[in-house]
């Protein structure tokens, strides 16, 4: 289950702002969302953004006991909406060009971590693990219409890796409609950018976080968006560490049942869409460096920025696609 490890900074004005520019900034999806944007009849929509949040939820939370999602895991509804078609269908296509290092049905391996919901397995051991993998696969989960079919009842839904990507997404959408062209949303460190900062007069500026284990925060650079989404995966904030001192990552590998074990600390992804670049970057952080810069050969569509470290322990860039280097 995907956390935020890649910190959004948003270089505001410091002055007064215009009365056509609206920003708002909440708690939402157990973290947190600011949204900016400028419009010319000053329309004032967080109450459409509170509602799109709530149907969001309550479609595709496993954290809120009686959603969609948490009822399909429990094997009492196989019902869902048009917010979790869309994103079922999208998590069907990244797993299948990813080979399956995107999968949403490791939910339950997951939990037994402790970086779910649920609850971790206690004294969890290769055995118990072995069992869980059975019900991971989500060739195993099928649509058909308005309803999900599951051939194994165990298997565990969690959307966690994409969900806030697409909640970005919904409430750009919803701009656009309400004929807004320039707008920044984030949430949880996920963005969708459009137009500029017409502040500013320039493009949306952005700031990629350097990784930090202590919880400090420093930026290593920052960035224009125009038109482009960007979502990011890592390592250095979410990790858990045993009694005999090893620390493991919140991602867990899709083809093991364990935790990530790549030198990479944090992964961010630029594409057209927030859902998409979300996905991409929890695959991108199980399948490593080699596996990224191969695949990247024929998705020039993704743009990527990787933050590793070297055999030295020392920290190393690379750019792969064009990511802007300012």
């Amino acid at each position: 289950m995907k956390r935020l490890f890649f910190a959004l900074l948003i270089i505001l004005n410091s002055c007064e702002q215009e009365p056509k520019n609206k920003t708002f900034s909440g708690p939402v999806f157990g973290t947190s969302y600011s949204i900016q944007y400028f419009s010319e009849s000053n329309l004032n929509f967080e109450n459409q953004f509170d509602s799109i949040f709530h149907v969001i939820n309550k479609s595709m939370s496993t954290y809120m006991v009686n959603s969609d999602i948490s009822k399909i895991n429990r094997n009492e509804s196989n019902n869902i909406d048009e917010h979790f078609i869309k994103v079922f269908d999208a998590s069907k296509d990244i797993y299948k060009k990813t080979d399956g290092a995107f999968d949403p049905t490791i939910g339950a391996v997951v939990n037994a971590w402790d970086f779910g919901p649920e609850g971790k397995i206690i004294n969890l051991d290769s055995l118990k693990v072995d069992s869980l993998m059975h019900s991971v696969d989500l060739n195993k989960i099928s649509r058909i219409n308005k309803t999900i079919v599951k051939e194994n009842p165990y298997t565990y839904l969690d959307f966690n890796a994409i969900a806030k990507g697409y909640a970005v997404d919904v409430i750009g959408e919803f701009l656009e409609h309400k004929d807004v062209d320039n707008y920044l949303v984030e949430i949880g460190g996920e963005i969708r950018a459009k137009g500029k900062n017409i502040e500013k007069q320039s493009a949306w500026r952005v700031g990629v976080e350097m990784p930090h284990f202590d919880g400090s925060q420093s930026v290593i650079k920052a960035i224009s968006l125009k038109n482009e989404s960007m979502a990011t995966s890592g390592t250095y904030r979410k990790f858990k560490v045993d009694e005999n001192g090893n620390k493991y990552s919140h991602i867990i590998d899709a083809k093991t049942g364990y935790p990530s074990k790549t030198n990479l600390l944090s992964i961010s992804v630029i594409t057209e869409n927030c859902m998409t670049a979300d996905a991409y970057a929890t695959a991108f952080k199980a399948m490593g460096i080699e596996k990224v810069k191969t695949f990247l050969k024929t998705h020039s569509e993704l743009k990527v920025y990787l933050i590793y470290e070297n055999e030295n322990q020392e920290l190393e860039t690379l750019s792969l696609n064009g990511f802007p280097e300012k």
